[in-house]
């Protein structure tokens, strides 16, 4: 008798973990709730980031292309295409064995 109550009680935990993970948090944002409105200093804040963000974007200089191969080449000569090759038909054939009966 101990047994199966000792058995119902874990069942009974088991069910519910996922029960209780499913609960609303108060803390947690759920999906289709508004953002709450953003205080002054907030709004502030992300102004004067986003301002750092365009001003470090101005320090980022051009990449220039490089070509390792670039003085070695001839400026002259367009890269040419390998002409493709076509393969050959595979032609080995197993031998036939005689059918046992």
């Amino acid at each position: 008798m101990k047994m199966k109550i000792a058995g119902l009680v874990a069942v009974i935990a088991l069910l519910a973990g996922p029960a209780w993970a499913q609960m609303p948090q108060p803390h947690v944002k759920g999906p289709g709730e508004p953002e709450p409105d953003k205080t002054r200093t907030q709004i502030e804040s992300e102004k004067e980031a986003e301002r750092a963000y365009q001003r470090s974007l101005g320090n980022i200089q051009e990449k220039k292309s490089t070509d390792p191969w670039g003085t070695v080449r001839s400026s002259d000569a367009a890269p040419k295409a390998a002409p493709a090759k076509p393969k050959a038909p595979k032609t080995a054939a197993k031998p036939e064995t005689p059918a046992r009966q």
